[in-house]
């Protein structure tokens, strides 16, 4: 089985920091993660830089990436407006982002639910005229930190709304998912028919049972975080994605194939916690992956010699 991650930390991993990092060292980011073989990154958000400073100067850095073959470079947008400055700034495609429930809808976005529906439909529509993909993220499917639970019935009554889109990602904003939840809303919205995905985050430790159950109903794109940065501005309480080199070495261990180099992808979480200063959430970056490709090479000659 194939999967396709989106390394969604050059966004969403960087725009809860304290620090707002110049859009040089974001490129610098992008272009890492691509090297180490992700297939999609979510490298810029075209949105009120006022608002999110850490997002501030998206044109630079879609203008400072060295772009690799092979590669999709997306970005976040949340209105018209910023639909059309990441045209302009040539990325390869939209990800546009509106909450499930109003209260949320309202912090994040100054709008109804409905006008962020509409807006997607908008969104999408214009791209397939651009000639670029979107993918449409319901953000807290699962639980709204100003409303509580979210009716799976609503999510999946957005998810319809939305199916033009070429992708539909259900995402657990604020980290309050279980398993047989996630399973049982994306089987749900599997039926529609566009490709669904998860965005996960870890903060109360389901986060990789939760990629799991995905997996297990059908799910294959996931969005994470090197490093497990991230976080959501709006979301009080909201701690980081999952972690991208931990999402992979779960998957791969699991058999499905993600065409990331993990040792590399482990290199630019080690890079990143030197450029942050600080230790970040992620576990594989600090322990490594295992078997370290040394001991299977070594456990692989002892068996040849005994043979």
């Amino acid at each position: 089985m194939r999967v396709t991650i989106t390394d969604v930390g050059p966004r969403d991993g960087l725009q809860n920091e304290p620090e707002t990092l110049p859009p040089s060292t974001r490129a610098e980011l992008v272009d890492r993660l691509a090297a180490a073989g992700l297939p999609r990154i979510e490298a810029a958000s075209f949105v009120n830089p006022q608002l999110v400073p850490q997002m501030a100067g998206a044109e630079d850095v879609a203008a400072a990436i060295d772009r690799r073959p092979g590669c999709v470079y997306a970005g976040l947008a949340l209105n018209e407006r910023g639909y059309e400055r990441l045209r302009a700034a040539g990325l390869d495609e939209v990800h546009y982002a509106f909450g499930a429930t109003e209260s949320f809808q309202r912090r994040n976005a100054n709008s109804s639910v409905e006008d962020g529906a509409a807006a997607a439909e908008r969104i999408v529509a214009r791209a397939h005229e651009d000639g670029m993909r979107a993918t449409v993220t319901i953000s807290v499917a699962f639980g709204c930190p100003f409303e509580g639970r979210v009716d799976p019935a609503r999510v999946a009554d957005l998810a319809e709304r939305v199916v033009s889109a070429d992708e539909i990602v259900l995402a657990d904003t604020i980290g309050v998912a279980r398993p047989t939840h996630v399973r049982r809303l994306v089987e749900r919205v599997l039926i529609l028919g566009p490709p669904v995905g998860v965005h996960l985050h870890n903060t109360r430790n389901t986060g990789f049972a939760n990629a799991y159950a995905a997996l297990e109903a059908g799910v294959e794109l996931f969005d994470a975080s090197a490093g497990g940065l991230g976080g959501c501005p709006y979301a009080p309480g909201a701690t980081g994605n999952i972690a991208t080199e931990d999402l992979v070495y779960l998957l791969e261990g699991e058999g499905a194939a993600t065409g990331i180099d993990l040792d590399a992808l482990i290199a630019v979480s080690r890079w990143l916690e030197g450029v942050l200063g600080r230790r970040l959430e992620g576990e594989v970056y600090r322990s490594g992956a295992w078997p370290p490709e040394t001991m299977a090479s070594a456990a692989s000659s002892a068996i040849s010699s005994s043979e």
